[in-house]
């Protein structure tokens, strides 16, 4: 069976009610109540873990005043549970500690804190860990001289630790108390062992690049050599003197790090390299559930051949033998699946190698049974009780707006639809997955959370958000509705919402919300929150806004999501003109006001749209946009453009900055100058473009900010600039 960590909490918290009762006197819908008071986001449940049992779980409280950890029964959810920690307890050196997360070892006997978590990039961090036995009550440091730290784990057997320091791998023996170090020739901006650089990190989303084998005794590790790799700086404007932030950014065509696969004896500390042969990325490494054998994933630079590596621990020579293979005449995806079943010699996977994404049992003997099959995608694999041979996943069978839960038999028999309410089924399993809590909503609807087993009967509701569907009632929130409109070539999934009091003998000015670009649907059946308040207020204020995905989106199959192959932005913003041009026809829609906003890649598309479809488009917001894909990183850009050396074509002939002569409406370009993943650099030489061709434009940028232009009273502002710029360009 699959394990997994609940993200979800019983008690829920009632601040939101109270706070709506106190702060709302009035009706009216504005910025401040959306990015300031943030009134429309309800409440959620937070922090609690199943336990090993599958039978309980635990989860973060307060015992006089002290975040403590507490344990209760999934059957008793009105029971006054257990006490594993008491927070009174966390005192070091007479200071009192405040947990971020926790970590159970494999008997639940001893816990791993983690404290002073701080945030490095999108999913990287450092902190201090703690460990505690639940037995003897004893709380001492991981390492108090190697500080801080990084993802820390325990060893399968429980008696050791695993941490990273520094760009080096140690691991503690908990009995003796001894340290050793795994590597030691870790470096910042050289070499980092156990974990990812900045573009591993964000592109193929992990940041821990090490695993345990099951009998503890090895620690299979990445070594990644960026010593080649050119270097981006940031200013950060917080002192008498701008302060540079320096660190490795790998652009399109540009030397990668050199990534190898090690294996250590954690005894003795020798690692071993292995040969995976020719290969420019290892985006997943996973040792086998049963035996010391280790699955390592290499791609190729342009990402369109996937091998699967076997490599045995136990023999000498530690040799690689490919298992697997997957090609493409685009890209092969990755996945976070890498579950071994438990005879140790199949493994599953999600591919879209019959032109739709769907779940797969690979052998290790290289063989590939196909499980889920149909037009239409699997979302996400969930996991499977092997006991009763039963897959659970999601997918978007119902239409790619919709995500619901499904159950299927290993053999691929017996598909069974689990989740009942159309919408957003956002689903987390107990470990032994005998209970699961699901977050539902859809696009008017605020989430409700629930507890179900397995066979989706409903154990108990946990939280409904009953006073936030009464408050966005009396905020006069208008229903979005679901059309179809026509694209360049296709019919696309948009959303419509109307203002209030909508006449059809009117006419109105029309505001696209747009992302378009691969990975990512806006068009989906979900409450979005202060986003789709903010539409609200749109509409409140007079527009019609809509939102529409593109081809190159997700869910509508492998051919229509990488129908952009090499040429990101052109079908695309084909498709944002023609329907510009098919809303315009409508006679409710001043063909004179059509504008549009986007965030990251919606920014790129919002550019395009204003520039490359002067003609139709009247107002763009491009907030924190790609400009040219030459400046962006090399694995996501070349993965849907290959290198501008091949490809120079596609890289120039979609890029906003060659198309700024064509210019004629209002243009607004924002971005945060702290911005790790999209550089400021594509807003100031999309400016620089701008001044050449004599354009007029607005401008603004946020100091120290990064791509989320967050913290503080910047989401405020920022939404309350681009009303205000609304309401005077469109």
């Amino acid at each position: 069976m699959k394990n997994f960590t609940l993200t979800a909490i019983i008690v829920v918290c009632s601040s939101f009610i109270s706070f709506t009762q106190e702060k709302d006197s009035t009706n009216e819908l504005t910025v401040e109540k959306i990015w300031k008071e943030f009134q429309f986001y309800g409440n959620g449940v937070s922090g609690f873990s199943s336990m090993k049992d599958g039978q309980h779980y635990s989860r973060f409280a307060l015992i006089d005043g002290k975040k403590s950890i507490m344990r209760y029964s999934f059957e008793d959810l009105t029971g006054t549970g257990e006490t594993i920690l008491d927070g009174k307890e966390l005192v070091y050196n007479n200071k009192a500690l405040k947990i971020d997360s926790y970590e159970f070892n494999d008997d639940e006997s001893k816990l791993l804190l983690t404290v002073n978590r701080q945030k490095r990039y999108r999913r990287s961090f450092t902190a201090e860990y703690f460990l505690y036995d639940l037995k003897t009550k004893v709380l001492s440091p991981l390492d108090a001289e190697r500080i801080p730290q990084t993802l820390a784990s325990y060893s399968p057997d429980g008696k050791k630790v695993a941490f990273i320091h520094k760009n080096n791998i140690y691991v503690k023996t908990i009995a003796s108390g001894k340290v050793k170090a795994i590597t030691e020739d870790g470096k910042v901006n050289e070499i980092i062992n156990g974990t990812t650089d900045w573009v591993n990190e964000e592109e193929f989303a992990y940041t821990k690049a090490y695993d345990w084998s099951p009998n503890s005794e090895y620690l299979a590790y990445l070594r990644f050599d960026e010593s080649k790799v050119k270097e981006f700086t940031m200013m950060y404007f917080e002192d008498l003197y701008p302060s540079p932030y320096t660190f490795k950014y790998p652009k399109t065509g540009e030397d990668n790090s050199k990534v190898t696969l090690n294996i250590a004896k954690v005894k003795n500390g020798k690692s071993k390299i292995i040969d995976l042969g020719n290969y420019e990325y290892i985006p997943r490494i996973k040792f086998s559930s049963k035996e010391n054998k280790l699955l390592a994933l290499t791609l190729n630079r342009h990402q369109n051949h996937l091998k699967y590596h076997w490599i045995d621990t136990d023999d000498k020579n530690m040799t690689a033998k490919v298992i697997y293979e997957e090609k493409d005449e685009a890209y092969v995806e990755i996945d976070d699946n890498l579950y071994f079943l438990e005879d140790g010699k199949h493994f599953i996977r999600t591919s879209e190698k019959d032109g739709f994404n769907h779940i797969y049992k690979i052998g290790i003997d290289g063989s590939s049974q196909q499980i889920s099959k149909g037009n239409w995608d699997v979302i996400e694999f969930m996991g499977i009780n092997e006991e009763t041979q039963t897959i659970y996943y999601t997918s978007a069978e119902e239409g790619a707006q919709y995500t619901a839960l499904y159950s299927i038999q290993l053999d691929g028999t017996k598909k069974d639809k689990i989740s009942e309410k159309k919408g957003t089924n956002s689903i987390t399993f107990s470990q032994g997955l005998k209970y699961y809590v699901n977050r539902w909503s859809n696009i008017n609807t605020p989430p409700i959370y629930s507890l179900h087993e397995a066979s989706g009967k409903l154990i108990m509701e946990l939280e409904n958000n009953e006073y936030l569907n009464f408050y966005i009632e009396e905020m006069n929130f208008q229903p979005k509705k679901f059309i179809e409109v026509e694209g360049a070539e296709k019919s696309l999934n948009a959303w419509i919402l109307l203002p209030p009091d909508f006449d059809s003998t009117k006419q109105y000015p029309v505001y696209f919300n747009i992302y378009g670009g691969p990975g990512s649907n806006m068009v989906k059946d979900a409450y979005d929150g202060g986003n789709g308040a903010y539409h609200q207020l749109l509409a409140q204020k007079g527009y019609i806004v809509m939102s529409v995905d593109p081809r190159g989106t997700m869910y509508r199959g492998a051919k229509f999501k990488k129908s952009t192959y090499l040429e990101l932005g052109k079908l695309e913003t084909d498709d944002m003109i023609a329907v510009a041009q098919y809303v315009k026809k409508w006679d409710f829609v001043d063909p004179e006001r059509i504008g549009i906003m986007g965030w990251s890649y919606g920014g790129y598309m919002a550019s395009l749209a204003i520039t490359k479809g002067a003609d139709d488009f009247k107002m763009a917001i491009a907030v924190a946009p790609v400009t040219n894909w030459r400046y962006y990183d090399n694995i996501y850009t070349e993965r849907f453009m290959r290198t501008p050396q091949e490809n120079a074509s596609g890289y120039d002939d979609n890029s906003p900055i060659n198309h700024v002569d064509k210019l004629k409406g209002n243009y607004f370009i924002i971005h945060g100058s702290g911005d790790d993943n999209v550089h400021v650099q594509n807003a100031m030489e999309m400016i620089t473009a701008l001044v050449k061709e004599n354009k007029d434009f607005k401008q603004f940028i946020y100091p120290n900010k990064d791509h989320g232009i967050y913290g503080g009273n910047t989401r405020n502002h920022l939404f309350r600039m681009m009303l205000e710029y609304t309401i005077e360009n469109l």
